[in-house]
């Protein structure tokens, strides 16, 4: 699976962190992420990582581009709620099109743990499906 991994800079390291917990199912799959989220990733654990620019220079657009070609599976955001982001709008067209391509969403720790306990188990084989049928956007 393609699961792209972003974190605002105040969640940065609550995201190496959830990296480090989670090593084990995330090496099996295809990682993604913005820059420096991806560097800080890689610095402290053996994950591979394809990384985009950073979030404001247009990494979350890229992201976005996978997800309308329904090339991305699953997406790991951990958004600072707190912080007000000069590039919002670009956050919620990522979010707005994880909906429209109906691709699993976390904005968390808790909920991106929830769904890395769900890849683990296998609950994804849906994605096959949604995939060999050309796509999962709504209608």
């Amino acid at each position: 699976m393609n699961i792209a991994l972003i974190a605002h800079d105040k969640k940065k390291a609550e995201m190496v962190q959830f990296t480090i917990a989670f090593e084990g199912v995330l090496n099996q799959h295809q990682l993604y992420s913005t820059g420096t989220t991806g560097k800080r990733i890689m610095e402290e654990t053996s994950l591979s990582i394809h990384r985009f620019q950073s979030g404001p220079l247009g990494g979350d657009q890229q992201i976005g581009a996978l997800i309308a070609k329904n090339d991305m599976d699953l997406v790991l955001f951990f958004k600072d709620p707190l912080t007000a982001q000069p590039h919002e709008p670009d956050v919620t067209a990522l979010i707005r099109l994880c909906d429209v391509y109906k691709i699993p969403l976390a904005t968390n720790m808790a909920t991106g743990e929830v769904l890395l306990k769900g890849l683990e188990r296998g609950d994804f084989e849906w994605r096959k499906v949604v995939q060999e049928k050309g796509g999962g956007k709504s209608e």
